[in-house]
């Protein structure tokens, strides 16, 4: 129903900045959410933030915020994560998702994509 695309994973220093943007395709009238989540090796994935086409700021997990800014467009069904001040720790598998806002602080997601990889060199 709805395809993700992710892009801008590869290889950075430690203390230095990555882009990654996400492009939904398909059914994209059926989705007003869009957001970030991350596997690192050995671990569970987790949140890194999301937001909702019709209300409020973009989330984050506590963990990140300050380094890490979510920015959407809404018309052009995508989202974009911009990491700052990179550590060795960030290393992971970074998963797009996509799916329903369903309270302004609520998020369903339906949709995920294959995941980008970014690994940060100490």
């Amino acid at each position: 129903q709805v395809q993700l695309v992710e892009s801008g994973g590869g290889l950075v220093q430690a203390g230095g900045s990555l882009r990654l943007s996400c492009a939904a395709s398909g059914r994209t009238p059926s989705i007003d959410a869009m957001g970030w989540f991350r596997q690192a090796p050995g671990k569970g994935r987790e949140l890194v933030g999301g937001s909702g086409w019709s209300s409020g700021s973009p989330y984050y997990a506590d963990s990140l915020k300050g380094r890490f800014t979510i920015s959407g467009d809404n018309a052009k069904n995508t989202v974009q994560l911009q990491m700052n001040s990179l550590k060795p720790e960030d290393t992971a598998v970074y998963y797009c998702a996509a799916g329903r806002q369903t309270s302004p602080n609520t998020y369903e997601y339906s949709y995920w994509g294959q995941g980008t990889r970014v690994t940060v060199s100490s």
